[in-house]
């Protein structure tokens, strides 16, 4: 099996390269013959890479150290769960993986247009197929995952044990499947673009495809704030670190285009934006991959330096020529087709939006090429640092919550005075209820004020607009407020689903705000020795050490510490910390020592204990953390995360709009709550 899979991959290569170039070839002379061929080559592509897949995660299992794959991410007693998840460990499997997740994608992409989409079809085609060559040329003339070592190996190296986490199972492939789902919308973006079709037939093919992209960037980049912040001991869960920024860029890019398109099917407006905001997201996906793999920037998430790197330079390059020729080119195709009638609209509103979406997106990519920038121009790496990111984006963080509170409340086209009075009375006072309440209790940290101010208005927002929907619908239906609710998010889940997902970032923004409350001590404790300290809310808490014990697992040497620690006097679940040894199967240490940080965890806050070293045989230095709303992170993930899976289900036939995207001029009275819950 691995044999076979070492030569599908190779196949592959050729098919993908027919694919390519019957696909363009048949486009341009009208051949349905060229077409259907690049078409089927493209179902042959993602067959060859399913096997080539199965060859390596086969050499995994069987732990077929000839492999240098395997020698250097496995070993014979590393658990089940990191040996599979070792597929994605090191560069060359990961990027088998990424073309396994493309070639799945192009054929889905390509199976479910086979009745529409036409014109634009062998191009879509011809651009997965182009990507996908360069992936598997990179892969089979880079740095293949089949190469063998030239001597007998009885056991590999084992994993990085920061990697050995259950964040290795799923951080990553979330996170691929996010990034790799960007290349379909870009294929049609540059499909519509070469046939000029620009009108709504691009953007009704891509907007499933731009939300499963988003979809899964999200799970993948709250999963990997989670990760980091069990993992690495530091106490947060965003260092800015470039490798987090990277992941970060597309996924601003594509909210930005998800909330532009609709202004496109209402108005017929932004059409210059959406095509630069899709081929953006993937240029940007790409920039990250070439951060990750080229060794330029330092990262504890990066992949060592490796000549890789310069072939995701050159594809970036060529890229971004070609879009922007073709983009250039058609800017007459691109004019819009209403104007923008008054600065208080929802199209306006919008506007904003984006402008502070792709506004945050530059300052972080300005941030995180700076390093280079300075290098190549002064010859000294200049280190951007968490300040200055800090500095910049929280203010256009707070500016972007608010619009996330206004953009529901005002209408389209134009908004009256009276609108806006009844419109924004509710949220307004919940805003200055929140305020005063946190004013009264003695909140002076004006940044986390105007957040918690902030998230009262949005929320005020969404529970009236629920609350409108909802009423409509028992007072038209007589249902009750439980099925009421369900069906009035299920008839309209693009509009209610997105108020779930602003719920999450409502949610995301409270608990960001807690970081400014955060408080931390470094203390060394023998055995019984207590230590005293008290948290963000005023309660007491003691300490004490239960000692350090030592003891082996299956791949490592442990050593803990245990706290006992009691909250006003009323004892609490026991801390523990590890400092752990990893070893290989003959006992023998394979990498530096790591930290296994101990959380109790609660939605107001975590206690984050952290091993830092031993000075005694008795006497452990510890660093103990209250951290202020954590919990709220990983759940407004997933609120997010659902919000954008209820927007992407597919809608019934009974309830499923009309196809196909247009530019309807409407009133500019807003729908009335009746209408909205229907």
């Amino acid at each position: 099996m691995i044999l076979l899979g070492e030569m599908s991959l190779w196949i592959a290569l050729l098919v993908a390269g027919w694919a390519c170039v019957t696909s363009f070839t048949g486009g341009v002379l009208r051949r349905q013959d060229l077409i259907a061929s690049g078409e089927r080559a493209v179902y042959a592509t993602w067959g060859f890479v399913v096997v080539a897949s199965l060859g390596l995660w086969t050499a995994l299992v069987q732990h077929d150290f000839s492999l240098r794959y395997v020698a250097s991410y496995t070993s014979r007693n590393l658990p089940h769960l990191y040996t599979l998840s070792a597929f994605w460990a090191g560069q060359a499997g990961s990027m088998l993986f990424w073309a396994l997740i493309l070639t799945t994608y192009s054929a889905i992409a390509v199976w479910s247009n086979r009745n529409r989409n036409r014109v634009l079809m062998p191009y879509v085609s011809g651009v997965l197929a182009a990507v996908t060559l360069f992936f598997l040329a990179t892969i089979c003339f880079g740095d293949s995952p089949f190469e063998r070592l030239p001597y007998d190996v009885i056991d590999g190296n084992g994993m990085n044990p920061q990697l050995q986490n259950p964040g290795m199972a799923f951080h990553p492939p979330n996170l691929y499947l996010g990034y790799v789902a960007t290349t379909v919308p870009f294929a049609f973006a540059i499909a519509a673009l070469i046939t000029r079709r620009l009108d709504a037939e691009w953007l009704a093919a891509v907007r499933r495809w731009a939300l499963v992209s988003w979809f899964f960037l999200t799970i993948g980049i709250t999963l990997g704030m989670w990760w980091a912040y069990v993992e690495l001991g530091w106490g947060g869960y965003w260092a800015w670190d470039p490798v987090e920024n990277a992941s970060l860029l597309p996924w601003l890019t594509g909210t930005a285009f998800l909330h532009s398109i609709m202004i496109q099917e209402k108005r017929g407006m932004l059409r210059k934006w959406n095509v630069v905001l899709v081929v953006s997201t993937f240029l940007l996906a790409i920039l990250g991959t070439f951060i990750t793999r080229s060794g330029v920037i330092q990262s504890v998430h990066s992949f060592a330096q490796s000549p890789v790197g310069v072939w995701f330079g050159a594809l970036l390059v060529i890229a971004l020529s070609v879009t922007t020729y073709l983009v250039v080119t058609r800017l007459h195709n691109l004019e819009a087709k209403a104007e923008l009638e008054s600065m208080l609209s929802r199209e306006a509103a919008f506007l904003y939006n984006n402008v502070l979406l792709v506004g945050i997106a530059f300052s972080v990519m300005w941030g995180t090429l700076f390093p280079i920038l300075s290098e190549a121009v002064r010859g000294t790496k200049i280190t951007v640092g968490p300040p200055f990111f800090n500095a910049v984006n929280v203010p256009l963080g707070l500016l972007l919550l608010a619009l996330t509170g206004i953009g529901p409340l005002i209408a389209w086209r134009r908004t009256s005075v009276s609108n806006v009075r009844r419109q924004f009375a509710v949220p307004a006072f919940t805003a200055i209820v929140v305020g005063a309440v946190l004013l009264v209790l003695g909140m002076r940290e004006w940044h986390a004020l105007v957040a918690y101010i902030l998230a009262g208005f949005v929320s005020g927002t969404i529970l009236q607009e629920f609350y409108k929907g909802v009423g409509a619908r028992m007072r038209m239906h007589g249902e009750n407020p439980i099925m009421a609710f369900v069906r009035l998010v299920a008839r309209n889940r693009r509009r209610y689903g997105g108020y779930i997902v602003h719920a999450g970032v409502v949610m995301l923004f409270c608990a960001f705000a807690g970081l400014a409350f955060k408080r931390e001590f470094d203390v060394t404790l023998t055995t019984g020795q207590a230590f005293r300290a008290t948290d963000p809310y005023g309660h007491a808490w003691r300490f004490v050490s239960d000692g350090i014990s030592r003891f082996d697992a299956l791949n490592r040497q442990v050593t803990a510490v245990t706290l006992k620690p009691w909250r006003d006097g009323r004892a609490m679940p026991l801390i523990e910390s590890e400092k752990r040894q990893h070893v290989d199967s003959r006992g023998q240490p394979t990498f530096e020592p790591s930290t296994a940080v101990g959380i109790y965890e609660k939605p107001s806050q975590d206690v984050y204990v952290v091993f830092t070293g031993q000075t005694a045989p008795d006497t452990a230095e510890i660093r103990i953390t209250f951290n202020p709303l954590v919990w709220w992170v990983w759940y407004g993930g997933m609120v997010m995360a659902l919000g954008g899976l209820i927007v992407m289900w597919p809608a019934s036939d009974r309830t499923r709009a009309q196809s196909g995207y247009a530019a309807v001029m409407r009133p500019a009275a807003r729908p009335s709550p009746a209408d909205a819950a229907l």
